[in-house]
């Protein structure tokens, strides 16, 4: 599929309906979520930190950021969207030079945070965060081409503002252009519901904590139209390392390796994710 027409084919899955965009860490595991049926997928800051083995929030420059994203884009034919934590700046202009840069190497669309990478400063306050958007969105239409700008209000997970601040941005974010609002994670889905409900502009939500209860209908009863799951499949199967290591080397067991899915299925599914010749 050309470039061109995954930028069409993700603009067109925020229209209507919700699809599911799950966050590979590597090239075989994109291929893979391909081959299972994704519809579009978005790089994760924190799985692809883990795998240089640095925390995330600020473990990863743009330059490794932008190079992971295409490792991703060239692993399968889905649109792909990038996840660029705070635009890689505290400014404006960086904002956009980040968008523009996402742009050129072919990603669908990215998301841009209001959380400082920074200890003691965990959210830009109000009026640099819309700015901010406002710059991102600005680069996003200087594409010239279908870009779907992710604005995000990350400061009711981390703990810097509740739930109506958190609203207050989103609409804010909004009014500046954004395709795309992000509030991760509302505490139940009664918060999600008022989240849905205060927009118009499509919403992604996080399927983490208690969310993770809810199917595919009940997000799309609510009027999500995007669902991610950020690190919590790359952590999931760090969570499988560690079950099947502890016993190894702590007891001398190896039963846990009779879990391990066989390598022709494996084979077969990184073959049926490869991009169309």
């Amino acid at each position: 599929m050309s470039l061109s027409a995954r930028h069409d084919r993700f603009v067109a899955l925020h229209a209507a309906g919700c699809f599911i965009m799950p966050n590979p860490w590597d090239m075989g595991t994109a291929r893979m979520m391909a081959a299972m049926g994704a519809k579009a997928l978005a790089t994760s800051s924190a799985a692809h930190a883990f795998t240089l083995g640095r925390a995330d929030l600020g473990g990863v420059t743009r330059d490794e950021a932008l190079g992971h994203a295409q490792d991703i884009l060239a692993a399968t034919d889905l649109p792909v969207n990038g996840d660029f934590e705070n635009g890689f700046g505290d400014t404006p202009d960086e904002v956009a030079e980040t968008v523009r840069l996402a742009g050129e190497i072919g990603l669908s669309g990215c998301g841009i945070e209001d959380t400082r990478v920074a200890e003691g400063a965990p959210s830009y306050d109000f009026d640099l965060a819309v700015e901010r958007i406002r710059a991102a969105v600005a680069g996003a239409r200087a594409l010239g081409r279908p870009f779907v700008l992710t604005a995000r209000a990350d400061g009711v997970m981390n703990g810097s503002y509740d739930l109506a601040e958190g609203i207050r941005r989103l609409q804010a974010f909004e009014a500046a252009g954004a395709d795309c609002l992000y509030l991760p994670v509302p505490p139940g889905r009664a918060e999600l519901e008022q989240v849905v409900s205060a927009v118009s502009a499509p919403v992604n939500a996080l399927s983490a904590g208690p969310l993770r209860d809810l199917r595919l209908a009940d997000f799309a009863t609510l009027g999500v139209r995007r669902i991610s799951t950020g690190s919590q499949v790359a952590r999931v199967a760090h969570a499988a390392i560690r079950g099947c290591l502890g016993p190894m080397l702590v007891d001398g067991r190896f039963d846990a390796l009779k879990t391990a899915a066989p390598g022709g299925e494996i084979d077969a599914l990184l073959a049926a994710g490869r991009p169309a010749d």
